[in-house]
């Protein structure tokens, strides 16, 4: 007696297997994508709308503009308003300004501000939480508010006449720097300790094993993994400094010593605006931000997508 032992068809010898059934799932295309694509689109057009009209309307004169409108077709386009912009302005000089008062107030910012999140996200200082609630809740003050306190305060600290030639805090380069490193500083706080409780704990671990100290830990260790971050941060931060009006048109009286966003106040004539050279100097005044942010670039979509794949 003999038992039946089931057999499974399988591919005869000789026959190549069965093609595998192309996945129609895969190849039907995302409708939703399509949808958010031109969402952004839009969103990204709206944003580009005024600086795309301001190029347009820098590069017509101001008589085809009048009589046709900014919106008709052009009858020739040159770069004069760019070059008279930039010489009736004497915009070289305010640029300087805008140097001296942005560059050292983003290190300076951000140097205060990574100290104060590594003392408060990694030593566990007694009331760090207050602390960074505190700094989080200096943004919520609106900025006019202290406008007369700080003005009057200026006005009564003294300083050598090598840091300020009025001899006091007010009419010079560091009052502003102090107000935007004083109002700046609780963002980049709540930003860097934020990021700085996402590193890993070993690494700090092995670096007390060795005897590594409060400054070789922040200085040596953390601060060169936080460098997507302060790079983002440094981008933005230079960005909100260097178009800073209210402040330098408060604490400055000295018109040598203004920053570039007054320079644009050269081009309005007391009785007539052409708006096409306005358009042409503010241009020319953005261009170091974008010049900023192309360069820091890679940096700054790293330290803003920071995390985004977490879990």
């Amino acid at each position: 007696m003999t038992a039946d032992i089931p057999t499974t068809a399988g591919p005869r010898p000789g026959t190549a297997p069965p093609a595998a059934k192309p996945d129609r799932a895969a190849k039907r295309p995302r409708r939703g994508r399509f949808g958010v694509h031109i969402f952004l689109g839009g969103v990204s057009l709206a944003f580009l709308a005024p600086l795309l009209l301001a190029v347009y309307a820098s590069l017509r004169p101001y008589e085809e503009t009048a009589e046709h409108g900014y919106f008709s077709l052009p009858r020739s386009l040159s770069f004069d308003y760019y070059r008279q912009a930039f010489s009736d302005s004497e915009m070289s000089k305010y640029f300087i300004n805008s140097i001296i008062i942005a560059v050292p107030g983003v290190l300076i910012v951000l140097f205060l501000a990574s100290f104060v999140a590594f003392v408060v996200a990694r030593l566990r200082i007694r009331g760090g939480l207050f602390l960074l609630i505190l700094f989080t809740a200096g943004n919520l003050l609106p900025q006019q508010v202290i406008v007369t306190p700080l003005y009057v305060m200026f006005n009564r600290i003294e300083l050598p006449y090598w840091m300020s030639e009025s001899m006091l805090l007010y009419d010079s380069y560091w009052a502003v720097i102090l107000v935007n490193v004083g109002f700046q500083m609780g963002f980049c706080v709540f930003v860097l300790a934020n990021f700085m409780r996402a590193l890993p704990n070993e690494i700090l671990e092995a670096a007390i094993v060795d005897g590594a100290g409060v400054w070789t830990r922040y200085w040596r260790i953390v601060l060169p993994l936080c460098r997507p971050a302060l790079a983002a941060l440094g981008t933005l931060q230079f960005t909100w400094m260097y178009n800073d009006f209210l402040w330098a048109l408060v604490f400055i009286s000295d018109g040598d010593k203004l920053p570039i966003t007054s320079a644009l106040n050269n081009l309005r004539g007391q009785f007539f605006t052409d708006y096409n050279l306005l358009a042409a100097g503010s241009v020319l005044v953005a261009l170091p931000t974008i010049v900023v942010f192309l360069l820091l670039q890679r940096h700054f979509i790293a330290g803003l997508t920071l995390g985004s794949t977490k879990g």
